[in-house]
């Protein structure tokens, strides 16, 4: 049996994070709440002028342990757990003196916050586990019936409000989704523990994992107009961009904003990139931004339109103006800031959704992808630039002609690229500038001719890269024909003798990296 509402009669309050107690406790004092705490909590009440008693009194047993023991008592967990409806429990609590709890208001220490301190030894991170608190949750939100859990600071004002209204009556249906959110409070808190003392000689893949986020919106739909959706942030990446102007963001643009970054931490040095459908159409590296940003759309203007740009730098005025003057629509802009006037600018597209984007965001080093049954998980490919000087050293020239340093230079910027290319990959530069891409193709040889006709006539002398070896020597000649100047490619074709002797013919030379990066 179910009541409609919970009168809350009396509270305990035991709180780590003491943000916004005091006012909160305050009205539920007004409506004449009795409020049972402990410890650190009960002080700062008292300190503020909130009456309040202490557990040892309601439990006749002091705090021992230096704390680590305040709540664990059948007088603090009868009073929560007990069922209104039973005439057994009620006699049971009579007999044993216990008064009963119909609030709980508890969140715990600190374990998330305290492992990522540098240097924290095992023994300070096990004194961050709570026990007690984790148990009151549990207790309450299991009884959400007749108890009412709140565990986030942010839901004081709203639940003060409520309470004022209704006169210390709070909704059934509120009090469920308070133990919803405890439930995953509590499970998300013990997956932190677990995953913290999992040893280094379990590997890199834990034996159980689970995907920490939080709901931020709904979107108006997912890929297609009949797919629902929403955004969820990881909770370790809380922050990690905001949107300053334009429109809400889509299911699509947010995917291409993901690809984007993940183009844009492959570059040390000032880079822009218009992406569409997930694949790049330009990417260029330049000192001065404004003059990348034009490279990055000459590439392939027409399929930039109703693209997404991402810089890696601050957006100035001038850099603006060539986004404004370049491309007549794009979706969106992602740069770390905007300056005043870059942003009253862009600002004068009125659906144009202007990004502030946290490029320097450490990813997991896990990704993730999901299947119809299961999850596939693998190391994240990091950008190049972390294994440059071992992928230098380990670049094996294959042919007779033998590329400069500039032209080693000028290949590793197209290898960079082709990297974040869907496969089959192929992607040509000149210099330090995209000029043609070829995305997506089943066959190499058809990715080598999309991108030399993108190029047209900026082929020629261009540097080509392949995110995977060339099966054959067709692709050569396709390369050859178009002007191609060098070539960056995996190797380990068991045609690569064909493939280096074409090379040798027809004037081109080639590198050999031993890896490859695949998209798919």
């Amino acid at each position: 049996m179910t009541t409609k509402s919970i009168k809350v009669k009396r509270a305990l309050i035991s709180v780590s994070d003491k943000t916004g107690i005091v006012p909160f406790a305050k009205v539920l004092c007004k409506l004449g709440v009795e409020i049972v705490s402990t410890g650190g909590t009960l002080k700062a009440l008292r300190s503020a002028g909130v009456k309040a008693s202490s557990v040892s009194d309601a439990t006749g047993f002091p705090e021992i342990l230096d704390g680590r023991v305040k709540t664990l008592h059948p007088k603090i967990f009868g009073g929560i757990l007990y069922l209104r409806a039973s005439s057994s429990h009620k006699r049971e609590l009579v007999k044993q003196g216990i008064a009963p709890i119909d609030m709980v208001v508890v969140n715990l220490y600190p374990f998330k916050d305290a492992i990522k301190e540098r240097g924290i030894t095992l023994g300070r991170a096990l004194e961050n586990i709570d026990i007690g608190g984790v148990a009151l949750i549990r207790a309450a939100a299991k009884n959400f019936n007749s108890v009412v859990v709140v565990t986030d600071t942010a839901d004081y004002e709203a639940i003060a409000g409520m309470f004022e209204k209704t006169k210390g009556n709070f909704s059934l249906e509120e009090s469920r989704r308070l133990a919803r959110k405890a439930f995953s409070l509590t499970s998300s808190y013990d997956y932190a523990i677990q995953d913290y003392l999992r040893g280094k000689e379990e590997g890199i893949f834990p034996p159980l994992i689970q995907v920490e986020s939080r709901k931020i919106q709904d979107l108006r739909y997912g890929e297609n107009p009949h797919q629902r959706a929403a955004l969820y942030e990881s909770l370790d990446a809380e922050g990690s961009w905001r949107k300053l102007h334009g429109k809400e963001l889509s299911y699509n643009n947010l995917l291409d904003m993901d690809a984007c970054l993940d183009i844009l931490h492959e570059f040390r040095r000032p880079a822009a990139c218009v992406v569409k459908h997930n694949n790049p159409c330009g990417i260029a590296e330049d000192k001065n931004l404004a003059r990348a940003l034009t490279y990055a759309i000459e590439c392939d203007p027409l399929s930039g339109f109703g693209g997404i740009v991402g810089l890696n730098r601050p957006c100035d005025s001038e850099t603006a103006r060539v986004l404004l003057e370049k491309l007549a629509f794009f979706e969106v802009v992602i740069a770390p800031s905007f300056d005043k006037t870059a942003l009253s600018l862009l600002e004068s597209r009125k659906n144009l959704r202007v990004i502030e984007i946290n490029c320097g965001h450490k990813n997991s080093a896990l990704q993730y992808r999901f299947m119809q049954c299961n999850l596939l998980v693998e190391e994240r490919d990091l950008p190049i630039y972390k294994r440059e000087a071992r992928l230098k050293k380990n670049l094996r020239c294959a042919t007779k002609f033998k590329p400069s340093p500039q032209d080693i230079e000028k290949l590793l910027f197209a290898w960079r690229c082709a990297k974040h290319v869907r496969s089959n990959a192929i992607v040509l530069a000149q210099d330090f500038r995209t000029v043609g891409i070829g995305a997506g193709q089943m066959s190499r040889v058809d990715a080598v001719t999309v991108a030399c006709l993108k190029a047209g006539q900026r082929s020629h002398g261009a540097y080509l890269a392949s995110d995977g070896f060339f099966p054959m020597a067709d692709n050569i000649e396709v390369a050859a024909s178009n002007g191609i100047r060098a070539i960056i490619q995996p190797g380990g074709s068991i045609r690569d003798n064909e493939v280096i002797q074409t090379c040798n013919r027809r004037g081109i030379a080639m590198v050999f990296t031993g890896e490859r990066h695949f998209k798919h």
